[in-house]
């Protein structure tokens, strides 16, 4: 299978007509005809059903149709993207992230990157914390922000703040009808969700960490891939998850309680690579410690760096 094949199949979708789609590709209708045969013979199922006039797509030729437009229009975007970074129109920089800092200050300082540097192409790739390091050293990232601390001398890290930690309760528990600080110790006994479930370590360990520092064993722990899928399970009564207080606000059916005790935050953190003399990189600090001190509602006061020292 081919992008060749790919596009033809799609001209024939979409003109439901051999014929009027071989016009439309400038080639013959036999070839093409015989293209598509040898699509549906690699997929081993039929895509068209060629008795009706016009015709028409089977059940897996829809799905199929589906996603070659998807792939299409990628190749094209990566394609187009290549072209203006050749021409020096437009200038690169790939962001690595942890989910939860969408629900942070990633989003705002997406946006400032775009208005303070409209020719900047910004690529947004989801990376755990672990997996961004090596992203930063073969080049794939030029920026990362996660949650886990490391010693790799080829990467910078920046402190950016220490955010609190809220558990995420069912709201039918007991332990959903108070909305004061929760001790850590106060989960001990409870079914605990915990993610990501790998790669480790991560930030499914940080809270694993937690609970044993304060001497609360969980009745069990579920591991999870992401914090979606965590929350989803806090929500149908599965058990608790903790979590950084600014995803407070991905889901509304679960109950929330800051935890208190020591060690309750979890770090954010930007990394990047020793020497990398972009201003794009100084560009980005800039705009993160203009964002803290305008003090955004997801930004916790009691346990930020506001101020970080970059």
């Amino acid at each position: 299978m081919d992008l060749r094949q790919l596009r033809y199949f799609v001209a024939v979708a979409q003109e439901r007509n051999f014929t009027r789609a071989a016009q439309v590709l400038h080639i013959a209708q036999p070839p093409l005809s015989r293209q598509i045969q040898l699509l549906e013979e690699q997929l081993g199922v039929p895509l068209i059903i060629r008795k009706s006039r016009p015709i028409r797509l089977t059940e897996a030729g829809r799905l199929f149709y589906e996603q070659s437009l998807q792939i299409l229009g990628r190749v094209e975007q990566m394609q187009a993207a290549t072209r203006r970074v050749g021409l020096n129109q437009n200038s690169v920089l790939s962001i690595g992230f942890v989910a939860s800092t969408l629900y942070g200050g990633l989003p705002s300082l997406v946006r400032k990157l775009r208005e303070y540097a409209p020719e900047l192409d910004i690529q947004l790739l989801e990376l755990v914390s672990v997996q961004q390091i090596p992203a930063l050293k073969e080049g794939r990232i030029d920026i990362g922000f996660g949650r886990v601390r490391h010693s790799d001398p080829n990467v910078v890290s920046l402190l950016l703040r220490e955010e609190r930690l809220v558990a995420a309760i069912p709201k039918d528990s007991p332990l959903a009808q108070d909305a004061s600080p929760l001790s850590v110790s106060a989960l001990n006994g409870c079914r605990i969700i915990v993610y990501p479930k790998e790669p480790r370590p991560g930030y499914a360990d940080q809270v694993l960490a937690l609970l044993q520092s304060h001497d609360a064993r969980p009745a069990e722990v579920q591991e999870v891939r992401e914090i979606q899928t965590a929350l989803g399970l806090v929500a149908a009564e599965a058990g608790i998850c903790i979590i950084p207080a600014s995803a407070r606000q991905m889901r509304s059916d679960v109950h929330y309680r800051l935890l208190d005790g020591k060690g309750v935050t979890s770090p954010v953190i930007l990394n990047h690579r020793i020497g990398d003399n972009s201003h794009y990189i100084d560009l980005v600090k800039q705009l993160i410690q203009d964002m803290y001190a305008e003090r955004p509602p997801w930004l916790d006061l009691e346990h930020n760096l506001l101020h970080p020292t970059f």
